[in-house]
């Protein structure tokens, strides 16, 4: 297994859409940590003299800019998960490359487990360097200005969320590469990810205007595609003050005031595993 874990890591390395992507949230990080630089000095300057003012303007803007930094985080790691993983499979039995590894008599679960293992981690590892990355810019370039005020054990719940996300993504990917071509398995990941994603954006709403249909939409969205509470999980472990106004845990559909349950996490992750166990078992019987 580990070989395959080794080439899967090279191949990755290797593709275009990695070092684009990494070139990408580098400047990402850039721009927010300007615009973090930028909003605590305009918040220092126009609540000189009034501090119910700079109290106020601080805890608002604090969870808000991480929050929201956070959410395209988690969006820019979940399409690199979708387009470097969607054809790990499709693509090598196309060429016929997967020919000499299956040639060795290895079984081909062992061979799947492989490139899980291998593109799992090392999307875990850029997410975490993403979210890290995020939370350093936020207390270090923030300051005493928009510095969210977080605890060790807070950071450490939502980076085990945040970290979850393109691994969740893996195993789906490689179900969808197990039976389709890279472009049909593609297509089907990006639509289905954007039915999460759009579900979150619906329920959030529902909740807030307290509407059930709206939120019961979101539910089976959820249901079908659940990655976007994972997201919504990771603000509720972050900030834990869904019940605090100020707070960006409940703040409209960027955040999250219709939390997910517990139920919700667990759900999420057999989704994963049953993905995984699935794409198994169809690669076994595929004739490639």
């Amino acid at each position: 297994m580990w070989p395959i874990i080794k080439i899967t890591y090279r191949e990755m390395i290797s593709k275009r859409i990695f070092t684009i992507t990494i070139l990408m949230s580098l400047a990402f990080l850039v721009l927010f940590g300007v615009a973090t630089w930028f909003v605590g000095r305009e918040i220092a300057e126009s609540s000189i003299g009034n501090a119910s003012d700079f109290q106020m303007s601080k805890a608002f803007f604090s969870t808000q800019l991480l929050g929201m930094g956070l959410y395209f985080g988690s969006f820019i790691t979940a399409l690199l998960a979708i387009l470097s993983s969607v054809g790990s499979i499709s693509s090598e039995v196309d060429s016929h490359q997967i020919d000499t590894w299956l040639a060795r008599a290895m079984p081909r679960r062992t061979y799947l487990l492989g490139k899980f293992f291998g593109l799992s981690s090392l999307l875990a590892i850029y997410a975490a360097l993403m979210f890290l990355g995020l939370i350093g810019i936020n207390q270090w370039v923030g300051g005493g200005m928009v510095a969210a005020q977080l605890g060790a054990g807070q950071i450490v719940s939502a980076l085990g969320y945040f970290v979850l996300l393109p691994v969740i993504l893996a195993c789906v990917s490689l179900l969808l590469s197990s039976f389709t071509t890279t472009v049909t398995g593609g297509i089907t990941l990006i639509i289905l990810y954007g039915i999460g994603f759009i579900g979150g954006f619906v329920e959030q709403l529902g909740s807030l205007l307290e509407q059930q249909t709206l939120v019961n939409i979101g539910i089976v969205s959820s249901l079908l595609f659940p990655t976007d509470s994972l997201f919504r999980q990771v603000t509720v472990s972050l900030f834990e003050t869904v019940d605090n106004p100020l707070s960006f845990a409940a703040q409209g559909i960027f955040g999250t005031t219709s939390p997910p349950s517990q139920a919700m996490i667990v759900y999420t992750f057999l989704y994963g595993l049953a993905a995984l166990l699935l794409a198994m078992r169809i690669f076994q019987k595929r004739d490639v």
